[in-house]
This record gives C-alpha cells, structure tokens and sequence, in this order.
C-alpha cells in the first residue's frame, strides 16, 4: 500500500540557554511563573513532539530544577519519568514522580509542580476525542472526564498500559510512513487503553452549567457535579480552580448570581430526586437517601426540596 501522506507532525527543539528552555517550555504547557536553578549539572534540555491532532507523543529532558504553575485545558496527558524527580499539584493534592509509574496530569484546574533533572515522557490527547473514545465505551454522550491523578494503579493495568504504549510508540515514532487509517486505530487503541487503566468520571451529559459560567466558573461546577457524591465544600472547590473562597464566591455572583454553596447543594437536591425516582418505597427511605448526599436536617432537607419541585421528597419516592 503507497502512503500518499504521512499525517504525523514532528517538532523538536534542543539547546544549552536556561532562559530560551523556560519560555519554551512555559509556552507549551500554557503555563505561568516558570523558574529554574541550576543543579550539579551542566544545564541543557530537549524537547521532542510527534504526532497528529489526535494523540502525540512527547519527550524532555531538562537537566535543572525547574517549578511552576500549568493549566491543561485542550488536553488529556499522561506521563511518566525514567530519571529525575519532583512533585506535582503542589500545595493540593500533591503527588510525587517515581519513575516508572504513569500518572495522569490533574485535569480542569491550574495547578503546581517542582521537577529536577528529569527525563520524561508524555502521551498527550486531544480533549475532544478522548471524550469521543469515552462516550463510545461508556455508551453515554460525550462529556468532560474528571481523572484521579491521586488513585493507585493496579499493576497488572499498568502492564497492559505499557505494553500498548510501546506499541504506539513503534507506530508513532517509527521512521518509516504510515497511513493516516494505521494512526487514527493507533490513537483509538491506545485512548481506550489509558481509559481502561486510570481512574475517571465522565461528567453526566445533562450536566447543568448555568448561563454565563466561563472559565474557572465552568470549570468549579463541573468539578462539582463530578464530585458531589464527597464530601466536598466551597473551600476545596475554591482550591480546586485555584481561587480563594472569597475570589470564587465573587466570581460565581459575577457570572451565575447565586453563592457556590447554594450551586453544590442545589446539585445534591438534584441527585437525592433521581435516586428517589428510580426507587421504590420498599427499597430506600428518604432519610437514608438525604443522610448519604449530606443533608443530616430531614426538616430543612425537605423544606428545601420542595421549594426546588415543587412537592416534598416522600411524594416523589411514593410516586
């Protein structure tokens, strides 16, 4: 078969200048405050993408201790170092590098890391088509995924992980051509293998997001609908988009006019009258249903149910 095109795109990029490696790094992971400090080493850094709009795989080395903050907006990105270490979302849910175990970037917020002489790797996918590949083995719409770059993998997962990935790799980075149908089943292979082995929500298809909610406003209710089943509060959403209480509460009034609070708690009263519509009398109670979403005041829970619709939670459990 004659490949008429080769569909990959390949960049690389080396070099000895600590400056020019920062403000190309800081530009690739959209991110902000980049600093570094020299180590034992002699600096010196290569950064090397392949790949097409789908799925690309990376690779860096960056021989000095390197911070900063990062926000992964389009993307879905594992990696996983072979040399070096450091530390991820600092100050949150922090995680530290041990090489040879994958791990998700934390997804939908900004967050902080610390690396020193790292040799790293990278699968990077493309935010809408990995939703595509999640809709389509989940057998729901597509919609945002919520990972847990916090989960501990199970090992023989992590094998299967690496043995697709290196199977991608002779594809993706092999020198001879390949067709774009021998990529795109690549990229689809290996998407539904990192689904397969990381920890993740997808986010309901009905997921309400409120007129006007942008930025880090989309960003907390979302992360309140994929969360709301823990128990989470303003604080941690707040620290979750990287905003003090006070700058989400501001924002959220700017934007949506209501408090995140009454946002979260109006998320749970939604989640209480789908469980009690699909359950029967016989088979749960009103109390244990509002007790496990948070609410431990049954008068309060019900008073704010019904003014949410319209009629009061044994009804709906009785209808």
């Amino acid at each position: 078969m004659t490949v008429e095109s080769d569909p990959r795109m390949r960049f690389e990029t080396s070099g000895d200048d600590l400056g020019s490696a920062l403000r190309m790094y800081q530009d690739a992971y959209e991110g902000t405050g980049f600093a570094a400090e020299h180590t034992g080493r002699d600096f010196s850094y290569r950064f090397r993408v392949v790949g097409d709009d789908a799925m690309s795989f990376r690779s860096t080395r960056f021989d000095a201790r390197v911070r900063g903050e990062v926000e992964i907006g389009d993307e879905y990105v594992v990696m996983w170092t072979t040399e070096g270490g450091g530390r991820i979302d600092i100050g949150q849910q922090e995680v530290g590098l041990a090489p040879g175990s994958p791990m998700m970037f934390p997804t939908g917020r900004p967050w902080a890391f610390e690396l020193a002489d790292i040799r790293q790797s990278l699968v990077q996918f493309d935010r809408a088509f990995l939703e595509g590949v999640a809709a389509e083995l989940h057998g729901v719409q597509p919609a945002p995924l919520v990972f847990d770059h916090t989960a501990a993998l199970a090992s023989e997962d992590v094998r299967s992980w690496n043995r697709q990935v290196q199977d991608a790799a002779a594809t993706v980075l092999g020198s001879g051509p390949v067709s774009p149908l021998v990529l795109a089943e690549t990229s689809r292979q290996t998407a539904a293998a990192l689904l397969r082995t990381f920890p993740h929500r997808v986010l309901a298809p009905d997921v309400s997001l409120p007129q006007g909610a942008t930025g880090r406003v989309r960003e907390a209710v979302e992360y309140m609908h994929a969360f709301a089943h823990t128990p989470i509060s303003t604080t941690d959403v707040a620290a979750q988009v990287g905003l003090s209480v006070r700058g989400l509460q501001q924002a959220f009034q700017r934007q949506v006019g209501t408090a995140p609070n009454a946002m979260l708690r109006g998320i749970r009263l939604d989640r209480i009258r789908q469980e009690l519509v699909r359950s029967s009398p016989g088979e749960a109670t009103v109390a244990s249903v509002a007790v496990r979403w948070g609410f431990a005041h049954l008068g309060r829970f019900s008073a704010a149910y019904a003014s949410r619709f319209g009629e009061y939670p044994r009804d709906t459990l009785q209808r």
